[in-house]
């Protein structure tokens, strides 16, 4: 079979794929960022039984494989009663592991702002939420968004992962097809280009956001 008919009989199923990979990416990347802000927030608050339980939440993502996360959710929960469906454990998994890792370039960048950012709020009669929300957060955000981004980009490798829990995703996809063709190179190979498309795709979201976050700062 020539390359060109086998990527054409490969398109259709694969592009299905797509589908599923940018529903499980997008998903994940609201998810996270939502989870990465709260823990992020929870980590800095100066009471011990808000901040400990974030802690050790982040601690143990960032310490287990995301393979084990989806399997936990997938497999583990029905076993008590908690059961989801195929797409919704996928995106469920890729969020939790995301929010942690989001949390802590969050954190780091609001810990970065001046300690007179703070004092200046203080002095306007603005509270910690206020100083949080109207000073802190929007200067922390333009220091915070290429380590997020990278988080983020780095979702889309990670929605080849779910294709265990047989979500048709664009890797499971590809797998079916090579099932039928037996030529797992060049499709692995179009795969690949697939994904890093993908990536370029939201590189190019980053690099805008990144500098219209830099004239806002500049104005």
């Amino acid at each position: 079979m020539e390359l060109l008919e086998l990527l054409q009989m490969a398109a259709p199923v694969m592009m299905k794929g797509v589908a599923y990979t940018l529903l499980f990416a997008i998903g994940a990347m609201a998810g996270g960022l939502i989870l990465g802000f709260l823990l992020a927030v929870a980590r800095i608050l100066p009471f011990a039984a808000i901040s400990t339980p974030a802690a050790i939440y982040v601690s143990l993502i960032r310490g287990t494989p995301l393979l084990v996360q989806i399997f936990v959710i997938y497999y583990g929960l029905p076993g008590i009663g908690i059961e989801f469906s195929a797409t919704a454990a996928g995106i469920l998994a890729l969020s939790l592991n995301a929010g942690a890792y989001l949390s802590e370039s969050i954190r780091g960048a609001i810990l970065g702002v001046s300690r007179g950012q703070w004092l200046a709020s203080s002095s306007l009669g603005l509270n910690y939420g206020q100083a949080l929300r109207y000073i802190v957060v929007p200067q922390a955000m333009r220091t915070a968004v290429p380590s997020m981004s990278n988080t983020l980009i780095s979702l889309i490798k990670d929605t080849s992962l779910v294709s265990v829990i047989t979500v048709t995703e664009l890797m499971l996809a590809t797998k079916e097809v090579i099932a039928t063709s037996f030529r797992p190179l060049p499709l692995y190979i179009a795969a690949a280009c697939v994904y890093w498309a993908l990536s370029l795709c939201f590189e190019v979201v980053q690099r805008r956001l990144e500098k219209r976050l830099q004239k806002a700062h500049q104005v």
